[in-house]
């Protein structure tokens, strides 16, 4: 295998590894330190460039490993046809060679681009998931905070509403001890 195919499918082994890592069920803080971490150096507008550049080449190299296959099995099909003896049958089996190396070509870097569009669905994907339990949670917080304040407020109005009568227990109270005292009073003087 040619230098660039090995680069692409260590390329590939990479992207892997990112999706396992990406695809983990870790808990949220973990998870966002992998995120935050994994992220780092894409947002490094020179890295992008230089990503960009690979994946061009890359995409550059699964045209080229495309064509190879149709050029190859057109070959094939032409020394299928051609009758002869057992040069033809070596012939045949080099032409069925390269036409292996060029399909395996072809599904290395077809799967590296694609792979690539999966990380960075999965990734933006991941992000979004963090971002919406967050807010799952502050909800979750606030409603509970909210339900604490109806009940504190039920409790106060029920805790004035019992001072409201005990109040009033206490203004007929003093009006009969006024009274009483009053009466009192008068029957002294008599």
């Amino acid at each position: 295998m040619a230098l660039y195919y090995n680069l692409v499918f260590l390329l590939l082994v990479v992207e892997m590894a990112f999706f396992a890592i990406l695809s983990l069920p870790y808990p949220r803080k973990v998870r966002r330190a992998v995120l935050t971490t994994v992220s780092a150096p894409f947002r490094n507008d020179q890295f992008q460039i230089a990503l960009k550049c690979v994946l061009g080449f890359v995409a550059i190299l699964f045209i080229d490993s495309v064509n190879r296959v149709y050029s190859v099995t057109a070959e094939l099909n032409t020394v299928s046809h051609t009758a002869g003896g057992a040069s033809i049958m070596n012939e045949r089996s080099e032409v069925q060679a390269r036409r292996f190396y060029a399909q395996r070509n072809m599904y290395l870097c077809g799967f590296t681009l694609f792979l690539h569009l999966i990380l960075i669905r999965t990734y933006s994907l991941v992000a979004e998931l963090i971002v919406t339990k967050d807010k799952l949670d502050d909800l979750k917080e606030t409603k509970t905070e909210n339900v604490e304040v109806a009940r504190l407020r039920k409790e106060l109005a029920e805790k004035e509403e019992d001072l409201e009568i005990l109040k009033g227990q206490a203004k007929g109270l003093s009006n009969d001890y006024e009274e009483i005292a009053s009466k009192g009073k008068l029957k002294s003087r008599d």
